[in-house]
């Protein structure tokens, strides 16, 4: 039996290999990732690890697929929606690559939950909450153990694809979630020089509309591409890859 974490055939991950190389390869096997958010663009993050050959992942979401999330995120199907976000997700992950260590953990990142969390014990933590509250506190906790962290900023309201970019968040431009993330990491005297994903297109107009969430709550959502979301999605997974690969 192959063990845990080794793709089952190497032909599975052989074009990855022929552009990194076999070294690169066993980095990216055996890196312990960590991702928060499994909507527009963490599901496709994990998509894009798992397919280059990362095989250590764990999956953090506390929501079901409903038949909004249809439209851009890699796990819902208008065949699952009502089921967990994380474990539908940790099921196409293992089926791309069934030796994979994929943990699905229906849980919110939150004050009460942070403990949980033992974000040194991971090589990367890949932040991709919508929650204002919650994302400051995750970055605040992955600043304070020193694991190496890419956080995504706003996805939503963006339609051009093309204008999605790489930057430190104090030199990002033209994401209102990034400025406010900026300005609350810097009220707690939070080190802003970590690499994050933006789009400097400005968000569009009238692009958002009230609904009803979690316990009845109203709440704002914005619309969103996939041709977005997941280029986000995959710029993460790059982020990560390519580190890996660039260690040798």
């Amino acid at each position: 039996m192959e063990p845990k974490g080794i793709p089952p055939h190497p032909e599975l991950t052989r074009r990855v290999e022929m552009l990194l190389g076999p070294a690169a390869m066993e980095r990216i096997a055996r890196a312990r990732v960590l991702l928060f958010g499994l909507g527009g663009v963490g599901s496709w993050c994990a998509e894009a690890l798992a397919r280059s050959g990362v095989a250590r992942i764990t999956l953090v979401d506390p929501d079901v697929v409903v038949a909004t999330n249809v439209n851009r995120q890699a796990q819902a199907t208008s065949r699952n929606i009502g089921a967990p976000k994380a474990g539908e997700l940790r099921h196409r992950l293992l089926a791309l690559n069934p030796a994979a260590e994929v943990t699905a953990i229906n849980l919110a990142f939150s004050a009460e939950s942070a403990d949980f969390f033992n974000l040194a014990g991971y090589d990367y933590v890949i932040d991709a909450i919508d929650s204002v509250d919650d994302k400051v506190l995750l970055i605040e906790r992955c600043r304070q153990s020193g694991v190496v962290l890419f956080s995504s900023m706003g996805a939503a309201a963006k339609r051009d694809p093309t204008r999605v970019r790489v930057a430190p968040l104090g030199e990002t431009k033209q994401c209102p979630l990034a400025r406010i993330i900026r300005r609350r990491l810097r009220a707690k005297g939070v080190d802003d020089a970590f690499l994050c994903v933006y789009s400097d297109e400005p968000p569009l107009d009238g692009a958002s509309e009230e609904e009803e969430g979690p316990a009845g709550r109203r709440r704002r959502v914005n619309g969103a591409l996939v041709q977005v979301t997941a280029v986000f999605g995959f710029t993460l997974a790059g982020l990560v890859v390519n580190d890996l690969a660039d260690r040798g």
